[in-house]
């Protein structure tokens, strides 16, 4: 019997998903002005806030409420809605509608503590050369022993997966009897060797052999090294969980790994798969107004 076994996890797992995949989106949503997708600045920003001796679990639980915020609000941030005139007080009630709107499949508990760590988030200092180096560097993807690569575009960034991975494990912790902020730490650093290591997936690793324990490991004593005493030695900690699946909080990282996988697989099938017509009729292009009517004429007439 697998840790998942009991019929109220795989319930729970299955009511996150939704969730999760919106979540994921972040990787793929830019705003102007700021280099990297959503997933990237936060990444960023998360790593510089650590950096500068930021208690981790405010970290973890502002981020991360930041990141459900965002399935639906995408880059509309306290920030920008404060500079568009809104008193904090508003801006913080559209925050916490953005959060309601998709928080229902939450542990209670966790919900809470997350929706009262919205807000605006703290004004970090220059993120480590780590967190620029990871979002620079593109994931291999899908690769398999003997196989030719599948390459997809626009490939996501390390970066991107890191920062995913955090947020969906402190989210999955509940689930499986974890704290998330154990597991939200541990998903931002495990890449850390391909700060320098270029990524070419499982094949790659396969290839490397006997050598690759020795590979990561040195390249990712080279980046802890260089970070502040106590936060490294709080990354050696989650780290070592990494070989196994047996404490909550291993469980709840490698739950959230191999979901951010397969669901950023699911996001170029369907995105390969994406018609007009669910634009058109699925999703209401043309959407409900004053010009509706002129917008479907305009439509019909041009045989669209």
């Amino acid at each position: 019997m697998t840790a998942l076994a009991s019929p109220g996890t795989l319930r729970a797992l299955a009511g996150l998903r939704p969730l999760l995949a919106e979540i994921g989106d972040a990787k793929r949503v830019r705003v102007a002005g700021v280099p990297g997708s959503l997933a990237e600045q936060a990444f960023a920003r998360a790593w510089a806030r650590l950096v500068a001796g930021e208690d981790v679990a405010a970290v973890a639980e502002s981020e991360t409420a930041a990141a459900v915020a965002r399935a639906r609000l995408a880059g509309i941030d306290a920030g920008v809605l404060t500079t568009a005139g809104l008193s904090d007080a508003e801006a913080l009630d559209v925050l916490r509608r953005g959060f309601d709107e998709v928080a229902g499949p939450l542990d209670p508990e966790l919900r809470a503590r997350l929706r009262a760590a919205l807000g605006p988030l703290p004004a970090a200092g220059p993120a480590p050369a780590l967190a620029a180096a990871l979002n620079a560097q593109p994931r291999a993807g899908a690769t398999a022993p003997g196989k030719p690569r599948v390459v997809v575009e626009p490939p996501e960034s390390h970066g991107d997966h890191c920062l995913t991975v955090a947020v969906y494990a402190a989210l999955v912790a509940p689930v499986v009897g974890a704290d998330p902020v154990g597991p939200f730490l541990l998903g931002l650093g495990h890449h850390l060797h391909n700060v320098v290591l270029p990524d070419a997936g499982f094949a790659g690793e396969v290839l490397l052999g006997n050598a690759l324990e020795r590979v990561v490991t040195t390249l990712e004593e080279r980046e802890l090294a260089a970070l502040p005493g106590p936060l490294a030695g709080r990354l050696r900690e989650v780290l070592a969980l990494r070989p196994g699946a047996d404490l909550p909080e291993a469980r709840a990282f490698h739950a959230a790994d191999v979901l951010d996988r397969v669901l950023q697989v699911h996001h170029h099938a369907r995105a390969a798969a994406f018609t007009a017509s669910q634009a058109l009729d699925d999703l209401e292009l043309v959407h409900a107004g004053p010009v509706q009517g002129y917008h479907l004429d305009v439509l019909a007439a041009a045989g669209l």
